[in-house]
């Protein structure tokens, strides 16, 4: 009888299949199928050796229990980037596109001990005086909004269309951000992801977000930015560049990500169909089994030691694989028996998401308007056709085409809460710039009818 292998076949296209070297969470292989690449990365055990992008070398956790210990322990591990020995010792090239998304920020989630209890709670209280109210008021304009530039059609692409285009208008309400600033970061934050032109994404990113902390010391308002501003912490504006745009790139990318694969799952899978009511067990089964962020949680061990059966030095980049930890096997069985919400889609520790909240709330809104406005969505090309973004930390579609019955756009109604929102001084000035025909100008003049 022929022996079985004592350890899974890399994926195709895998080099490790013929060096037994690293294994890389980059190119179309990885892309396409990135559960076929933990399955074998569980051989090595709770940690194995991977290449980020060619050149960049790392340690991915990819066990729940050895996670959460990597997570919750801030005196072994560090967060501060600057300890980073391969980019420190010249091993990887500044441009390379990951660098721009691990590279030290004077912001909460790259510092420890004080500093990092000084910023993130500057964060937190900021994020704690949105009124959730509103949030939801504006969460269900936008999609009424978007729903309304497509809805005759009776097709869109529900990710371009709508779940790319939802977070930033909920988000630049939430910042007090014009229209101009407002497409800029989300283009920023797009490169930054995908890898794509990242050194030049990353300066039009801080480059719009010091411009919003400009306008706001002239102009304060009612929004996240003032509030930041104003906090006790008194954060310098370089300070409030930094934590403004973590909070931008973390409120419009998982997010896209989460709405887009929740939408993705609603569509290919049978369970839930009639959908109404099973939003939240969708958006649970997402987190858990296609999280928006698959592999982050950048640390750095403060000395040489042994870790989950590899051996690191200090200021080697070991990083968290949320989509490995979440479908291991001994998790998946405990998982049925225990809370549904366990899940590391959020991270853990101290450095877990501060706005994980607003953004379940947000996506619940803007996927239960979507489907009550359009009840026969439906997938309008074979599932297995649909192409993912590229990148080792995101995950999230290219595009989802669907098709449904044909809609009317709703009339606006003239509420005070609609005369208010147009009367901000970002509206006004969004009126005055309605011939550059930017996205934002147009949802307040939409917003305005």
């Amino acid at each position: 009888m022929e022996a079985r292998p004592t350890t899974p076949v890399p994926p195709p296209g895998c080099p490790a299949h013929a060096d037994g070297g690293r294994v890389p969470l980059h190119g179309p292989e990885f892309q396409a199928d990135p559960q076929a690449y933990y399955a074998y990365l569980r051989h090595f055990g709770p940690t194995a050796p991977v290449e980020l992008a060619p050149g960049v070398e790392a340690t991915l956790v990819t066990d729940y229990a050895t996670a959460l210990q990597l997570l919750q322990d801030s005196g072994s591990f560090r967060k501060d980037a600057r300890r980073w020995r391969d980019l420190n010792e010249g091993h990887i090239s500044p441009d390379n596109p990951v660098v721009p998304v691990l590279a030290y920020r004077p912001n909460c989630m790259f510092s420890d001990g004080a500093e990092h209890l000084r910023l993130r709670q500057a964060v937190t209280d900021s994020m704690a005086r949105v009124d959730t109210r509103k949030l939801n008021r504006t969460t269900e304009q936008v999609s009424e909004y978007l729903i309304s530039q497509f809805g005759a059609r009776g097709s869109a692409d529900l990710l371009g269309d709508y779940a790319k285009q939802l977070p930033l208008f909920v988000f630049n309400e939430l910042f007090g951000c014009p229209a101009d600033i407002g497409d800029r970061v989300l283009f920023g934050i797009g490169g930054m992801f995908d890898g794509i032109n990242a050194e030049r994404a990353v300066e039009v990113l801080f480059g719009a977000v010091g411009e919003l902390v400009a306008l706001k010391r002239a102009r304060p308002g009612e929004d996240v930015t003032t509030w930041l501003m104003q906090h006790q912490a008194k954060l310098s504006d370089e300070e409030m560049v930094h934590q403004l745009a973590l909070l931008l790139v973390a409120g419009n990318e998982p997010l896209r990500n989460l709405i887009g694969n929740t939408l993705h799952r609603l569509l290919t899978h049978d369970a839930y169909a009639h959908k109404g009511g099973l939003i939240d067990e969708a958006i649970d089964d997402t987190l858990w089994e296609n999280p928006p962020m698959q592999n982050l949680a950048p640390h750095y061990p403060a000395a040489d030691m042994e870790f989950g059966g590899q051996k690191l030095r200090a200021g080697d980049l070991v990083l968290v694989s949320f989509a490995a930890a979440n479908t291991g096997p001994t998790l998946m069985a405990s998982r049925q028996s225990g809370s549904n919400r366990a899940h590391l889609a959020w991270s853990a520790g101290p450095h877990a998401c501060p706005s994980k909240d607003p953004a379940r709330q947000i996506t619940v809104a803007a996927i239960e308007n979507l489907l009550n406005r359009l009840p026969d969505v439906e997938l309008a090309v074979p599932e297995d056709s649909l192409v993912w973004r590229p990148g080792p930390f995101n995950r999230g579609l290219a595009t989802l085409p669907a098709r449904f019955t044909p809609v009317d756009t709703p009339r606006r109604s003239t509420s005070h809460q609609d005369h208010q929102a147009a009367a901000r001084p970002e509206a006004a000035e969004a009126g005055r710039k309605r011939e550059r025909g930017g996205m934002w100008s147009q949802f307040l003049n939409w917003l305005a009818k």
